[in-house]
């Protein structure tokens, strides 16, 4: 049964089929904001980010020809992902590029928006970046609960981008999917995806590659040397690691104005033998948290930004709302 997890904990198992009734059951007023001229309009459940990323799976062939091969028919059926969705592609593996090549692949990614940012943890760790501008504005004016889909492995509040409340795991071709239809508010097993030129319904049954094609296209392309020519000089780095400035340490130069990493003021004159175990006095609880409170809530490895203040006018995609009415429990927040 496929599957997604989410929209906060990587354990909190969505049955694709029931993805969409989930969401929903998440009460909350409908609001619907009209991003510029061009009358597209957002609401809850709107899908702002799409990452194949580096995190586990995207070192599978399997899953990541399969998404390959769903992007090309999905771009052969005249679809193209949602103008509100940040797409990024950054595997694991430096090998992905190498076989897309050979399959032919890339290109059909590219047109739906996910070309190569590079290789290793980016989304998954919260390296996203800015969402799109005007989604951004929406979000902080209309208080949306957005979404990102990445094929990482953890899912935290937080950790993908601070505007983004909900975060759903997915395998690689189901984030291609959901890049094209831009909204969780979707049964990706029985509705469509979109319209094909001619204003056909196109179903993510009429995408998905069959297993043996998979395999297929994973038997022809593949070669050990793909992976020998890859890393033989991995840790070489490109012309912009190779300038980069260092200082030669046996010790880690600690930088104490730096805002990323410091050292941590307790280790500051810490023999190298540990003392004696003695009795906590006077103690104070600095923090207390509840269940399921991890260092990703605590220190998002991402950027925090103060919100983002309303404008009177601004060019390009200006938002306002369309509407905004209570919803109860389990009715539609459509987008």
């Amino acid at each position: 049964m496929p599957s997604i997890a989410g929209p906060r904990r990587p354990q909190d198992r969505v049955p694709l089929d029931a993805a969409k009734a989930a969401f929903r059951a998440q009460a909350r007023p409908e609001v619907r904001a009209r991003l510029g001229e061009s009358g597209e309009e957002i609401g809850h459940g709107a899908v702002a980010i799409t990452a194949i990323t580096s995190c586990t799976n995207t070192s599978n062939p399997s899953v990541m020809v399969a998404a390959g091969l769903l992007a090309r028919n999905a771009v052969r059926r005249g679809l193209r992902a949602k103008p509100w969705v940040k797409t990024t592609l950054s595997p694991g593996s430096r090998v992905v590029m190498d076989y897309y090549g050979v399959a032919g692949l890339t290109s059909y990614l590219e047109e739906l928006g996910f070309h190569l940012a590079g290789f290793g943890c980016m989304t998954c760790i919260g390296a996203s970046g800015p969402l799109i501008e005007e989604v951004s504005r929406a979000v902080a004016e209309h208080d949306l609960d957005v979404a990102a889909v990445l094929s990482g492995n953890r899912n935290f509040e937080g950790r993908i981008q601070p505007e983004v409340r909900s975060n759903y795991l997915a395998s690689p071709p189901l984030v291609v999917a959901y890049a094209i239809a831009g909204t969780m508010d979707l049964d990706l097993t029985t509705e469509p995806l979109g319209t094909d030129p001619k204003g056909g319904p196109v179903y993510l049954r009429d995408l998905w590659p069959t297993a043996d094609e998979v395999r297929g296209v994973v038997e022809q392309v593949i070669q050990p040397s793909m992976f020998t020519r890859a890393y033989a000089d991995v840790l070489a780095g490109d012309e912009r690691w190779q300038r980069l400035e260092t200082q030669s340490s046996a010790t880690f130069p600690w930088d104490p104005a730096s805002t990323y990493v410091r050292r941590a003021p307790y280790v500051a004159g810490m023999p190298l033998e540990p003392p004696p175990v003695t009795d906590i006095a006077d103690a104070r609880v600095l923090v207390k948290l509840g269940d399921f409170i991890t260092t990703d809530h605590i220190s998002p490895p991402g950027p925090s930004r103060p919100p983002v203040p309303p404008a009177a006018t601004s060019p390009g995609w200006a938002c306002h709302v369309v509407s905004s009415t209570p919803t109860p429990p389990g009715a539609a927040t459509t987008m």
